[in-house]
């Protein structure tokens, strides 16, 4: 994985999936977390992005996904656990299978990873503004209509 510590700070390129389906967004969160974050995961070195999004939706949900078309590029500085991180991510259009069974929006879902107790659970593009998303510049772009790509910079330290 991309992850190294540097100067006292970790830095990561991750990759995420934005995955809407009738007006709503998938998003998961880890045990303890009081934030939702887009399903993804770190990129390893000589992987494509776009290829990790693939992995890890296969390695989280036990689905084949379709990996579209990048939506945003972020450059992303924040506090976790008591580190500094600084995240390059790059976030694409994910589509699930039209028969996957995690398409029901009344359910929560539990991920498959035996290390990671991952919730899942969709969200009404309408209501994200009331949800604390991370990167907080999400739920403003998952919101547009129609979706353009973005270059973000998000900073939680100076």
């Amino acid at each position: 994985m991309i992850s190294v510590h540097l100067h006292g700070q970790r830095f990561q390129v991750r990759a995420a999936a934005v995955i809407l389906h009738a007006g709503h967004a998938l998003l998961h969160r880890a045990p303890g977390d009081d934030y939702w974050a887009l399903p993804g995961g770190r990129v390893e070195v000589g992987e494509e992005a776009s290829a990790t999004i693939v992995r890890e939706m296969r390695e989280e949900l036990g689905e084949q996904v379709e990996c579209g078309r990048l939506l945003h590029v972020a450059e992303n500085f924040f506090d976790l656990a008591g580190r500094r991180n600084h995240e390059i991510g790059f976030y694409f259009l994910v589509s699930l299978p039209e028969d996957s069974r995690h398409l029901d929006k009344a359910r929560s879902y539990r991920g498959i990873e035996s290390h990671l107790d991952l919730e899942f659970r969709w969200f009404p593009l309408s209501d994200l503004a009331a949800v604390n998303l991370r990167p907080t510049f999400l739920p403003a772009s998952l919101a547009a209509d129609p979706l353009v790509f973005s270059h973000a910079v998000q900073r939680e330290y100076p």
